[in-house]
């Protein structure tokens, strides 16, 4: 027989994993990073809320792909010179920029724990998808949506609205709109106000709609959407041949934080046969606060509901969650189950009600963690009691505006948004509007505060959503001292 010319395999030296060759050494590295993270956070306080980036900062963002390994002490020092320095600054308690929560300590160590355990809640049997089965009914339970309610924790309000209104379309359309898609010649309308949030309009669009589908209705002087003009808005596109599927009421707009009359748009859903739904991002979960319940109660009533829990709630990115009051309608949407996706009687594939039968994901994170370790941490009593309380600073925050001659409060104040400007006297709008832009990006680079921003009726003015648990009166004490400091500075 001839020799055999085949190469023989060495014995392997060692198994190759991106697990840590010493555990011992990683131990002592991740209990640094926590020091390091609790310092971070118990010291915000005193640190500018933002800071730009030097440009030697920024060179080492360039830099190309990484082909051999560092040692993690290396990466995690880059990580503490060249990033934890310039944050977009929500944690701080004078960040009211865009309307976000300023996290919890508890939901950071929660999603490193949901990381750690690595679950995929594509799948029923196992304890993640208990953990997000009882932090949905929990919400149910917040909102007043009964127990045979369906729901899905998402990234974000943008997505929770996109759920809710594509269950909406689907079943207002009248046909299977699955299996035949939107047939020539059918046009929907979905109706809000002017002051709908524009996650809303690009989910119409997306939804194969239109954006000429979404009817934005005019608002009263409060910015709430004007139910005689929506009425008539739905009677004349059906009278020209349109099909009216959905309304849209917001509670809590992006600039004011106005809640429509979601009794009002109740009645007249049930009246016309349409679809409700609620764009809860900004304060649903005000649901919590004694001081804002009274005003959202009717949220009970809509067919389906966003709320964003990385906002007022706190959580940190990303957690939100849709409801919808059919629990058939909304898997009817998005059921779909091939093969290798076919539920067992046993083991780690069994179980019903999949999550990924309630959305377009299948590969989903394991976000309730965070919400459900926060939750029994802190109770709900007292989430209602920080969201009361920015509610109160909001107040505190307009008799200031009130009482000072220089400022003007612009919009009544909407739960938690106050929309104020510098005003002194013998300026005309466009010098207003120049003046009061310089001050809002004055009070961001000397690191002071971040508010938001917006124009109503013309008119540019800094907008302070204060959904922060960390803010204290001292702090609107010193927004309203430096907003008026620096205006007064660039006039001279």
């Amino acid at each position: 027989m001839g020799k055999n010319n085949t190469t023989p395999i060495a014995p392997e030296v060692a198994a190759e994993s991106l697990d840590p060759q010493d555990w011992e050494q990683a131990r002592s590295l991740m209990h640094q990073m926590v020091d390091d993270a609790i310092d971070f956070i118990a010291g915000v306080r005193e640190r500018p809320i933002w800071q730009e980036m030097p440009d030697e900062v920024l060179e080492t963002f360039q830099t190309s792909l990484p082909q051999e390994p560092q040692s993690a002490e290396a990466v995690y020092q880059e990580f503490k010179e060249n990033i934890l320095p310039y944050p977009m600054g929500t944690v701080h308690p004078r960040f009211w920029a865009w309307y976000m929560g300023a996290g919890t300590f508890s939901g950071a160590a929660a999603d490193f724990l949901a990381s750690i355990t690595n679950s995929n809640l594509g799948g029923g049997n196992h304890a993640a998808h208990k953990v997000e089965e009882q932090v949905i009914n929990w919400m149910k339970e917040i909102m007043g949506f009964p127990a045979t309610a369906s729901g899905l924790l998402v990234s974000g309000g943008s997505m929770a609205n996109l759920l809710g209104l594509t269950v909406g379309r689907n079943v207002q359309a009248g046909y299977d709109l699955r299996e035949e898609g939107i047939k020539d010649g059918k046009r929907f309308t979905v109706y809000a106000s002017t002051e709908v949030h524009s996650c809303n309009q690009k989910a119409v669009e997306l939804l194969g709609m239109g954006s000429r589908s979404l009817r934005k209705i005019a608002v009263n002087e409060d910015y709430t959407i004007n139910l005689d003009a929506l009425r008539e808005q739905i009677e004349r596109d059906r009278c020209e041949g349109l099909q009216p599927i959905c309304v849209i009421g917001s509670a809590g707009t992006v600039n004011t934080g106005a809640v429509d009359d979601i009794d009002a748009l109740a009645d007249l859903c049930a009246a016309e046969g349409l679809w409700l739904h609620i764009d809860g991002a900004i304060g649903a979960i005000g649901m919590l606060a004694d001081n804002v319940r009274p005003q959202i109660a009717a949220l009970s009533r809509a067919d389906s509901l966003a709320i964003d829990l990385h906002k007022w709630m706190h959580m940190p990115f990303e957690a939100a969650c849709v409801l919808v009051k059919n629990q058939d309608a909304h898997k009817n949407t998005f059921a779909l189950i091939p093969e290798y996706l076919a539920k067992n009687t046993r083991g780690v594939a069994s179980g019903s009600n999949w999550f990924s039968e309630y959305g377009p994901q299948l590969s989903r994170r394991f976000r309730a963690l965070k919400v459900w370790m926060s939750l029994k941490e802190h109770g709900a009593k007292k989430f209602g009691r920080m969201i009361a309380r920015n509610v109160e600073q909001a107040h505190y925050l307009k008799d200031l505006i009130e009482q000072h001659p220089d400022l003007e409060l612009i919009a009544p104040v909407g739960m938690d948004i106050v929309c104020f400007r510098y005003q002194p006297a013998g300026l005309n709008t466009e010098a207003l509007n120049a003046l009061n832009k310089e001050i809002k990006l004055q009070l961001e680079e000397r690191g002071i505060a971040a508010p938001g921003y917006t124009t109503l009726g013309g008119r540019y003015c800094l907008r302070i959503a204060i959904s922060n648990h960390r803010s204290r009166e001292e702090d609107f004490d010193l927004l309203v001292e430096q907003v008026c400091r620096i205006g007064e500075e660039i006039r001279n």
